[in-house]
């Protein structure tokens, strides 16, 4: 089992197995594009504020609405953005944002084709948008169906934990 695998085993502790599947495929093939590795650390239902530096998000819309939100650490994203350009960023910058934007397309790409044909499908998806900095809240509506994945990028120079998350979390309703 490649390190950013996790198995998925029926509908226990009431994770949605589809979901589950297609959100674990979705960021391991983005994250290959990026030529980075990162591992599954966790699976929430409950959204939590997002603890990274820089969160990309995209609208879902099709037999599900909703969205997907993309959350990383300044390091991640700089790591990230840096394998996708071939291109080494320092800092957050114009590119480098635009690039997180990429990132979660690519991601929210992998979701939409690992939900083909399931309850949760959804076949149009907006332009992504960016949020930079921390000490922001989403709020959910009742009824959605949320799920995050929690990731924890290979990066040996980042001592601390916080440097090395990833959260991809997926939001929907069925209409």
């Amino acid at each position: 089992m490649a390190d950013s695998e996790m198995p998925v085993q029926g509908n226990t502790l009431g994770f949605d197995p589809v979901l589950v599947k297609a959100l674990m495929e979705g960021v391991t093939g983005g994250l290959t594009m990026c030529g980075v590795k990162a591992r599954c650390v966790g699976i929430s239902r409950i959204p939590l504020r997002e603890a990274g530096d820089v969160t990309g998000l995209i609208g879902v819309h099709g037999t599900a609405s909703g969205f997907v939100a993309v959350n990383m650490a300044e390091r991640v994203a700089l790591k990230s953005v840096s394998g996708l350009l071939q291109e080494k960023f320092e800092a957050l910058c114009p590119q480098v944002i635009d690039g997180v934007g990429e990132i979660t397309n690519i991601i929210t790409g992998g979701i939409k084709k690992g939900l083909a044909g399931s309850p949760w499908a959804f076949s149009h998806v907006t332009v992504p948008s960016v949020i930079v900095g921390r000490q922001y809240e989403i709020t959910y509506i009742r009824g959605l169906e949320y799920l995050c994945v929690i990731f924890e990028h290979e990066m040996p120079e980042s001592i601390l934990l916080q440097d090395r998350i990833m959260t991809v979390s997926a939001s929907l309703i069925r209409v």
